[in-house]
């Protein structure tokens, strides 16, 4: 991505140097006593272009470094800017907030049983199970290879969630898979009263996910390696 981000930007340059080329070319060519609103008016139409152009560069570099490729989350960097908003919003309105750190079970067996191929697809299958499971203010992000994280305003309870997320699970695309998957979750609360930064959040909800009795609580889904 990094190349990308690279080429992209220096292709943005490289287009801004041709058009302030192209403006000067243009003035230059008018006559002497042109006036000030006519070279203005000539070098106009390429300089909006260019404007435009870069506009949309940006926009597409923003995504790309806020975006995982893979599940077209967010990647962990784009988590933190926005769920670090959101819960500076949650304190100053009182809101409670709920989040999630889920785990898919056995992914690197997945990946060596059924292929590399077979891994990624389940990994866009939970995201996709949470893009259905969650509402769109929610805040979801791949947080690293296995492990995806959830940020809920006005959540708290993790048990009223779980359900819809595996029927989402269950119908996401399962039929096209050799693999049934497995995921393990893991909750923090955020109390708008004894408020706590969003990385003590991640590692209070990442122990409960270790935790053994709350594993076997909230766990659910099918063995990962179940072949079809």
């Amino acid at each position: 991505m990094e190349a990308l981000l690279c080429s992209a930007a220096l292709a943005s340059d490289k287009e801004l140097e041709n058009v302030v080329g192209e403006i000067d070319r243009i003035s230059n060519s008018l006559r002497s006593d042109a006036s000030d609103v006519e070279v203005l008016r000539v070098a106009l139409h390429p300089a909006v272009w260019c404007a435009l152009r870069h506009a949309i560069v940006e926009r597409e570099l923003r995504h790309l470094a806020l975006t995982d490729d893979l599940t077209c989350l967010y990647n962990r960097r784009g988590f933190f800017a926005a769920a670090t908003h959101q819960l500076k919003l949650a304190r100053r309105n009182g809101q409670s907030a709920l989040l999630l750190v889920c785990e898919v079970d056995g992914l690197s067996e997945i990946s060596h049983s059924c292929g590399h191929r077979e891994g990624d697809q389940a990994l866009v299958r939970v995201a996709d199970a949470l893009e259905k499971a969650f509402r769109d203010s929610d805040i979801l992000a791949r947080l690293s290879g296995d492990q995806f994280v959830v940020l809920a305003p006005e959540a708290s309870d993790p048990q009223a969630l779980l359900p819809r997320l595996r029927k989402s699970l269950e119908k996401s695309g399962a039929s096209e898979s050799r693999c049934q998957l497995s995921v393990r979750v893991g909750a923090a609360p955020f109390d708008p009263e004894r408020p706590t930064g969003l990385g003590e959040l991640i590692a209070a909800a990442s122990r409960a996910l270790r935790e053994e009795k709350t594993q076997a609580k909230i766990k659910w889904g099918y063995p990962p390696l179940a072949r079809r």
